[in-house]
């Protein structure tokens, strides 16, 4: 970070506390579940097993907490299982699954909604389409955050979710091969499943997607970098045979930019009874619902249709999530780049475009740096002190 000369130490020495104190929480959160161990997402798994066959056992264990639920988008499945989740274990919830129905619809950011809201609370659920807006909530949180879903970015909960699913169904989270089909570029399910998954050995991943839909080239990087195979595909029906998991997606009608665009895409894959009859008899289907065509409703009475199984596993998995997230008193760097002055994160999607009092932190050194709020990375140019401009946005 740069000072002009007319800054006393007193003013600096501010600034910097005023810097770290954004840098550091005193709270562990879950906002990638890439932040933690792989044995940590196994003793969670091994937890929610036990959770599911032992419920009475956890029936008070959250006894005279407060989980507070953000929900600035719609939500059914991650929202009421986390409610259950609380519920089941002998906690109370509050919050909103309607930001109309609060301060937000006044304009108050999310800076002072998070940090007034987790005042009330002992742990924060948060889903926002903004990218990276989870990590922005945790900040200036005053109890841990969880990420229920940052806009097409990340949705650990969800990864969670599938890996208890295949660890039950398949009994080994390695050396599967792994489709995933339909809007892989905005399916933060798919990113995080994937970047989950690339963490155990030898499973391939075949990337079922229209070229328009395609895997962003962020997580195209993490596979080529944890050596994991992958292939990209656009014939569902090609790739039925060769796999061990299928997960459908739906196309987001809610991520495109107009309805022609999302027209273009919907309808293109649809999963049903001859579709099936080319896969494995051992296959297993996974979704992270909703679904709105992608998959027939002949499909359910399939038993390798396993997305409500799935679903249901859901209220498990966060049940032990909010044990462990409760009983996790180590703090966690949220910031580990720098701030850089005159640098604008080129993602319009991203949570620093919209909320301008965020520090705009970026990993990476020469010409190439990444956003660490939504992953983002580009190529920017050096300008003079402290300040970068982007090549492809603001060309010099």
């Amino acid at each position: 970070m740069f000072f002009s000369k007319k800054l006393d130490k007193i003013e600096k020495d501010k600034f910097i506390q005023r810097r770290n104190t954004y840098m550091v929480s005193e709270f562990r959160h879950l906002i990638d579940l890439n932040d933690f161990p792989v044995s940590w997402w196994d003793e969670l798994i091994a937890l929610g097993k036990d959770i599911k066959k032992n419920p009475e056992k956890y029936s008070k264990a959250c006894d005279g907490k407060i989980m507070a639920t953000l929900f600035y988008e719609p939500s059914t499945r991650t929202q009421m299982s986390f409610q259950t989740a609380m519920l089941r274990l002998g906690g109370r919830i509050i919050g909103f699954d309607n930001p109309q129905t609060s301060s937000v619809a006044k304009g108050e950011n999310l800076k002072d909604t998070t940090k007034i809201v987790s005042s009330y609370s002992d742990i924060l659920v948060i889903r926002n389409p903004k990218e990276g807006s989870a990590k922005a909530a945790a900040i200036s949180a005053d109890c841990p955050v969880i990420n229920a879903g940052d806009g097409g970015h990340l949705h650990p909960t969800q990864t969670l979710t599938d890996l208890l699913t295949l660890s039950e169904k398949k009994e080994t989270l390695s050396g599967l091969t792994v489709g995933v089909c339909g809007d892989l570029i905005n399916g933060r399910t798919v990113h995080s499943l994937l970047k989950a998954l690339s963490c155990y050995k030898n499973n391939t991943f075949v990337l079922i997607s229209t070229k328009e839909l395609r895997l962003p080239h962020y997580i195209k990087d993490i596979l080529t970098a944890s050596n994991s195979k992958f292939v990209e595909m656009t014939s569902l029906e090609e790739a039925m045979p060769m796999l061990d998991v299928l997960y459908m997606t739906r196309i987001q009608r809610e991520r495109f930019a107009s309805e022609e665009e999302y027209l273009s895409q919907k309808d293109i894959y649809v999963l049903d009874t001859k579709k099936m009859s080319l896969g494995k008899k051992d296959l297993i289907v996974l979704h992270p619902l909703p679904r709105v065509d992608e998959i027939a409703i002949e499909v359910d009475d399939d038993p390798r249709a396993t997305y409500f199984e799935q679903a249901k596993n859901g209220v498990y998995i966060r049940m032990a999530l909010i044990l462990l997230m409760l009983g996790n008193g180590n703090g966690q760097a949220l910031l580990k780049g720098k701030c850089h002055t005159g640098v604008k994160c080129n993602n319009p999607k991203c949570i620093t475009n919209s909320e301008d009092y965020l520090p705009k932190s970026f990993i990476g050194n020469g010409d190439t740096l990444e956003c660490e709020y939504c992953d983002e990375a580009d190529s920017y140019a050096y300008i003079g002190v402290g300040a970068f401009a982007c090549r492809e946005y603001c060309p010099l």
